[in-house]
């Protein structure tokens, strides 16, 4: 189960809930503007073409602009995606 909540918006940041389970992948994609994923509990691992990072409760992972990347609980997560309001995503990659 994979799963993303948008919790509170304001006029240049928006902040969404994501929740995934063991092995299932969020899409890959990319998007337009840089953007913060803080990890509440769990591990996760974000994969790039050149790199994966696991993500622990407590860390903080600034996720680059216009780089294809993909989220996959290991074994459960919940974040919150802190990004800025006008941000595009491209999941056709």
């Amino acid at each position: 189960m994979k799963k993303a909540v948008p919790l509170r918006e304001g006029a240049v940041l928006a902040t969404k809930r994501m929740e995934g389970t063991d092995g299932t992948a969020f899409p890959k994609h990319t998007a337009s503007l840089e953007s913060a994923l803080v990890i509440l509990e769990g591990t996760c691992t974000i994969t790039f073409p050149d790199a994966a990072h696991e993500l622990r409760a407590g860390d903080t992972f600034i996720v680059p602009a216009d780089e294809v990347h993909q989220i996959v609980g290991t074994p459960d997560f919940t974040a919150i995606h802190i990004m800025p309001t006008d941000i595009r995503f491209n999941f056709d990659v």
